[in-house]
């Protein structure tokens, strides 16, 4: 017997089950194109990442962070994506979910290297083995680029994912806090962005920190048994971070746990740099509220952390999030430097963006002749316009049709053109045509009309 697919006659073989379905068969020949490699089926992408369709609006964030970070003083680097896995040991915290759960880890010649999870471990290695804590500070630093993380995917959120942020280094004054979130605002409104809040916090020195753990600890150690594993794990390792908890909201609502949490537990000259942030923030209008649970991810930050937040994001509303790290330097193996900064994701900052209209071209020349139209082309090119041609020898009609959707003026080169040697230059948009002498046009005004 036959074998047949969508009706067609696809391959004679012995039908191996008498009596059975039709699609049996089918499957089991199916099965044999495949086995033989004579279908190829479509490999997708992989789960957790996404194609960038859309590059022009990615065009448009990173231009504006050039343009906007630039008028700050701060200049662009570009670090490896990956690392030695110890960089974010030690640097992100071996007590953090990214470090525990969440790398890219994999080995080579029995070194252990890492995707790098976000940008600030990288930086800071880089400024330390440069000699950059030579340089007369400020050291102002900014990066665009993807990261990896082995996490659930959700909006906004990819296991590949983009971050563009910036770092200042050797500045312990809280101008230094304040300037860099002040950067981030300006970044974010010259993007079209006013519907922000800043969400902020100060964790203190090393030393107010271990009291606030202290604390934290006496106050939750009746509830311990009824934490998520997670925070179970937390509140020996890295207790401040119970505070970022989203499963026992309930726990940390209680009156005598919320009077731990809202407590003024810094130190006096702590409090001090955190009002001055403050004020600097008061005196350029910068919308924030305190949040005291607010304590960031990672490991590295002391004193001032902040979130920017939208609520057209829902649920995962967090922007952009950064703060102090004036032990990382040190941590790291370079000589002690205080440091401040932040990151943006770059899919989240996309989504709030509204999309671009298509840009179109300057010119689409049209002419049955494909030589005389690659000729004209080029020359515009040169002229720095923006040209499309046919390339697949289209009928007349056809091209004026393509022009109509893909440029703001056709350049018409018909026989009578060539004869006269001038070219018809037609608005696609009022619809006007004026004959121009090809040597005599000057391009550049008549496509900006």
């Amino acid at each position: 017997m036959s074998i047949y697919l969508n009706n067609s006659k696809i391959f004679p073989m012995q039908r191996l089950f008498p009596g059975k379905p039709a699609g049996l068969a089918i499957t089991i020949n199916l099965l044999f194109y495949v086995f033989h490699g004579i279908i190829n089926f479509m490999i997708s992408i992989v789960k957790g990442t996404k194609d960038i369709l859309d590059a022009e609006q990615w065009q448009r964030i990173e231009q504006k962070a050039l343009e906007i970070f630039s008028k700050y003083g701060y200049r662009e680097i570009r670090t490896p994506v990956f690392e030695y896995t110890e960089l974010f040991s030690r640097g992100v915290g071996d007590t953090t979910d990214i470090v525990n759960k969440e790398m890219y880890t994999f080995e080579i010649n029995k070194h252990s290297l890492t995707l790098r999870p976000e940008g600030t471990a990288g930086v800071v290695r880089s400024y330390i083995e440069n000699g950059m804590s030579r340089l007369s500070p400020p050291v102002k630093l900014w990066y665009k680029g993807p990261m990896f993380r082995y996490e659930r995917p959700q909006a906004g959120r990819q296991r590949q994912f983009h971050q563009v942020g910036a770092e200042l280094f050797g500045v312990k004054e809280a101008a230094a806090d304040a300037e860099v979130i002040l950067l981030a605002v300006n970044y974010l409104k010259s993007l079209g962005l006013n519907d922000l809040e800043v969400e902020l916090n100060s964790l203190g020195c090393p030393d107010c920190r271990e009291n606030y753990k202290k604390a934290i600890k006496t106050v939750l150690k009746q509830e311990l048994k009824n934490l998520c594993a997670d925070c179970q794990s937390r509140y020996e390792k890295n207790p401040l971070r119970l505070l970022d908890c989203k499963v026992d909201g309930a726990i940390f609502a209680k009156a005598e746990i919320q009077k731990v949490i809202q407590s003024d537990f810094i130190c006096g000259e702590c409090a001090a740099h955190f009002s001055e942030v403050k004020s600097y923030l008061d005196g350029f209008a910068v919308k924030y509220r305190r949040n005291k649970q607010l304590v960031r991810g990672l490991d590295y930050y002391n004193r001032t952390v902040f979130e920017i937040k939208s609520d057209s994001l829902g649920s995962q509303n967090a922007v952009c999030g950064g703060g102090r790290y004036d032990g990382l330097v040190g941590n790291l193996g370079g000589a002690d430097a205080p440091a401040v900064g932040w990151a943006m994701g770059m899919e989240r900052l996309n989504s709030l963006l509204a999309p671009l209209e298509p840009i179109k071209s300057d010119a689409y020349v049209i002419s049955n002749s494909a030589a005389d139209a690659f000729r004209l082309a080029e020359e515009l090119r040169i002229q720095g316009l923006s040209v499309e041609i046919d390339l697949s020898g289209k009928k007349f009609t056809k091209q004026l049709e393509k022009a109509s959707k893909a440029a703001n003026f056709a350049l018409i080169i018909g026989e009578d053109e060539m004869k006269a040697g001038t070219v018809s230059v037609k608005n696609l948009c009022t619809g006007v045509q004026t004959a121009v002498k090809r040597k005599d046009a000057r391009w550049q005004i008549l496509l900006k009309k």
